[in-house]
């Protein structure tokens, strides 16, 4: 189907990320045209879905079961510098979260692919950041937040079948992990449970994304955590005894806030374990219920273990069907 995305291209890929230390998300995007890989996912019966937010059109992909949605809808995001069809089309390193959506289909699930924008997510100096999601706090309105309140609020409703269940779950990868925690707990209401993957805190990282501090150009700059000042790819980036420097969190009355379950691999090079758990800290610290971290042993740190894994399947799926 010329779908593939050639493997060695991917690993010079992930290993120029590891090297330069400066990007958190390791995504396969790059070695195929957005044009082939939204085919491919058209032709593996995905539906494009266009809208306007913030005076911006996005795009979604999205897939549901034959009859009623009998376990919810999944919002899912990617990572930064990647695009919402690597989870239907792509090459061997995005097979497992390829599986992830088809199998969450399978299981009664209807799947949201959530596409981030090129040029419009910018730092506090002004700087563009290429092509990620806004998981940052900044002064300036969020870039992303409308269209995921819109697709929750407005659009999932409005497809969804009659007598499917109305639970919205939510997922991502890397910078599309930190844009999770963020709109899941910025819609607190709406979301049933989430599960960020390979992702830390949005609230005490800092994007810079001074093109001078990396190479890259679909996700420039580099994520620093407030409290420590060090790159989230350093070991103990975001260890610390206090976090005073935290941005401000939303404030809500609800009692049933929803639960998470974070994802994450012992040995990512990309960010951090210690920013999984100070992201766990601060989610209880705030009313989250936590299910327990699913969290993959590994002594030596590499760029590899930062990605999607197979193993988080299964374990994600039914954590979301146990809500």
């Amino acid at each position: 189907m010329g779908c593939k995305v050639r493997t060695g291209r991917i690993f010079r890929f992930i290993a120029a990320i590891l090297l330069l230390g400066g990007n958190v998300t390791v995504q396969a995007a790059g070695s195929l045209a957005d044009t082939d890989g939204v085919n491919a996912c058209l032709q593996s019966g995905w539906k494009p879905l266009k809208l306007k937010s913030a005076g911006l059109e996005r795009s979604v992909l999205w897939k549901r079961p034959r009859s009623k949605w009998k376990q919810g809808a999944i919002v899912v995001l990617h990572g930064g510098g990647g695009s919402h069809y690597q989870f239907c089309s792509g090459g061997k390193l995005v097979e497992p979260q390829i599986e992830f959506a088809e199998q969450a289909v399978e299981e009664g699930f209807a799947v949201f692919l959530l596409d981030s924008t090129s040029n419009a997510v910018t730092d506090e100096a002004g700087r563009q950041c290429g092509k990620r999601f806004d998981f940052s706090v900044l002064q300036r309105p969020n870039v992303d937040l409308p269209f995921i309140g819109k697709m929750i609020k407005q659009i999932i409703p409005q497809l969804r079948p009659g007598r499917s269940s109305k639970k919205i779950f939510m997922t991502g990868l890397s910078t599309g992990g930190y844009m999770t925690i963020r709109a899941a707990t910025h819609f607190n209401r709406y979301i049933t449970a989430f599960a960020p993957v390979s992702a830390g805190d949005p609230y005490g990282t800092q994007t810079n994304c001074d093109e001078r501090l990396s190479k890259r150009k679909s996700a420039k700059g580099i994520l620093l955590d407030l409290e420590t000042g060090k790159k989230i790819t350093e070991k103990n980036a975001c260890s610390s005894r206090g976090y005073p420097n935290e941005k401000k969190w939303p404030v809500t009355q609800s009692k049933n806030k929803p639960v998470f379950k974070q994802f994450h691999h012992r040995g990512d090079a990309i960010v951090d374990v210690s920013c999984m758990k100070k992201a766990q800290t601060l989610l209880k610290q705030y009313g989250y219920r936590n299910d327990g971290e699913f969290l993959l042993k590994g002594q030596k740190r590499r760029a590899l273990s930062h990605l999607w894994l197979k193993r988080y399947n299964e374990a994600l799926l039914d954590f979301f069907k146990s809500q």
